[in-house]
């Protein structure tokens, strides 16, 4: 039997829900991997006693200095400082190959921002150490979904969806997943209705058409009517879906599949996967959370390592 990957583990906001998702989780994580836990031990002493249990013995970790007093639900900057840090070394091991991959625990955008981090998440981080223009794609084995806009308010998504934008994106997503078929979704209601409620699916459908051809076969169907896409029936069809925008992709994902979805960066010189969740605040340190979303992302971080070469 080939040894375990070692993967990197990135604690997120310690405010949240992360550490004891990581502690509930170590056992069974550590017969998928060589789990590298990227906190200190002060830190960690500290989240556990709140969870009133003790760090195992078998708990590897990479240190992340830094301290601060541990407050379950509260937005800070310090919280956020630290889960940044904590990224930030997870990503600097898998760069320098001392680790096989990284899995992410959730941050809060609010934290960073208080912080002075210039990033609104994980992905757009990575987008610009690596100078790589990473996809975020999130859900499950039952049904993927690609997001072609992310963290943008609604009010600016219409002026992004142009051909020559959307092209690379749809050439990126086969790329790095090589799954077929992919549903490509429209814009407005009804796919737009054939310019009666809006023509950006004119510059879709050039697009998706631009990809075919490129590839040489029929990859990307659509535009598809939001609203249709993910009914049982077609959903049986598809099982990767490209969104315009975040919600319109993200909250019907969520609604059928939340407790088991992942995140995944596709196109980066590294693996990295993620919960598909966040901080969870109402219910820190609780001991409420769910451990699923973040075993399979472990599981898929190790899927990858084990396959030959290639992006993530």
């Amino acid at each position: 039997m080939s040894a375990l990957k070692r993967l990197a583990i990135s604690v997120g906001d310690l405010n949240g829900v992360g550490f004891e998702i990581i502690l509930k989780a170590h056992n069974t994580i550590k017969q998928l991997c060589v789990p590298l836990y990227c906190i200190s031990y002060t830190m960690a002493h500290q989240a556990a006693n709140l969870l009133h249990t003790q760090i195992p013995n078998d708990f590897h970790i990479f240190n992340v200095s830094g301290e601060f007093v541990i407050e379950a639900g509260k937005v800070s900057a310090q919280s956020g400082q630290y889960s940044y840090d904590s990224f930030i070394a997870a990503v600097e091991l898998a760069k320098n190959n001392h680790v096989d991959g990284i899995v992410t625990l959730p941050i809060h955008k609010e934290a960073w921002m208080m912080a002075g981090i210039n990033y609104v998440g994980h992905t757009d981080a990575l987008r610009d150490i690596f100078k790589s223009d990473a996809i975020m794609m999130l859900g499950c084995e039952k049904l993927y979904v690609a997001l072609y806009t992310e963290h943008i308010p609604l009010r600016e998504v219409a002026s992004h969806i142009e051909s020559a934008a959307l092209l690379p994106f749809l050439l990126k997503l086969y790329q790095t997943t090589a799954h077929e078929p992919i549903a490509v979704l429209g814009l407005n209601p009804h796919a737009g209705d054939h310019g009666v409620l809006g023509d950006e699916e004119r510059s879709i459908e050039i697009a998706i058409n631009q990809a075919n051809q490129t590839i040489g076969k029929e990859i990307f169907v659509g535009p598809i009517v939001p609203d249709i896409a993910f009914t049982p029936r077609f959903r049986e069809r598809y099982s990767m879906i490209a969104a315009m925008y975040h919600d319109q992709g993200l909250a019907p994902l969520k609604a059928l599949y939340f407790d088991e979805g992942i995140n995944i960066s596709l196109g980066l010189p590294i693996i990295r996967t993620s919960v598909d969740h966040g901080t969870a605040f109402d219910i820190a340190y609780q001991n409420k959370a769910s451990l699923l979303s973040y075993k399979n992302a472990v599981t898929a971080a190790v899927g990858f390592t084990s396959t030959d070469g290639g992006e993530s």
